[in-house]
């Protein structure tokens, strides 16, 4: 039984290449289950109160503490339940929308998704793969002005997802056709 968390971090709910190849590759892939995050509709950034709460040990939370990490812990768990993480990420000025850095925020957690060693940190989600949609208008996926899909590759393998695929349909208002064509041709490729 596959199961596939699908994060969608455009704003754009319409029209939405990254959304449109996140569609392609599930379909692609035909999981038995799908879980859905729409990081469009807001994930609250974290705070003083998050980070209290955060680095109180678990069995010492007070009820509040535990209430401010109900969201985080129901990501993580998102995360831990899905055998692929398929993730629609536009590149916004160069970088990732800040809906996904402040999903990253609640969901890389120490003890939790990586823990630290005397040889540096580990990351406690192995065996997971990651496939993700990449759209740009102009930036090149993979050039030096790209700051998305190197940092989000970073991430992933950070909390021990180390099986990353892109599919990229880049540089759509230098030549959408052929980007998004190059973009179905790797959706095509992908292994079930």
């Amino acid at each position: 039984m596959t199961h596939i968390l699908r994060l969608d971090a455009s704003a754009r709910t319409e029209g939405s290449v990254s959304r449109d190849l996140t569609d392609k590759i599930i379909a692609r892939l035909s999981p038995d289950t799908v879980t859905v995050r729409d990081l469009a509709h807001g994930i609250p950034l974290i705070d003083a109160a998050w980070i209290g709460a955060n680095f109180t040990p678990a069995d010492a939370r007070s009820p509040d503490q535990g209430e401010t990490l109900a969201l985080s812990d129901t990501l993580v768990a998102e995360v831990q339940a899905a055998d692929t993480i398929v993730i629609g990420l536009p590149i916004y000025n160069f970088g990732v929308p800040a809906a996904l850095k402040a999903w990253v925020d609640q969901v890389a957690r120490a003890g939790v998704t990586f823990r630290y060693s005397e040889t540096g940190p580990k990351g406690l989600l192995d065996g997971k793969r990651a496939i993700v949609a990449v759209a740009s208008g102009g930036t090149e996926a993979g050039s030096e002005i790209d700051f998305a899909t190197g940092y989000i590759r970073h991430i992933l393998g950070f909390i021990g997802i180390h099986d990353v695929t892109f599919v990229t349909a880049d540089r759509l208002m230098v030549d959408a056709e052929a980007s998004l064509k190059s973009a179905q041709s790797q959706v095509d490729a992908l292994a079930a």
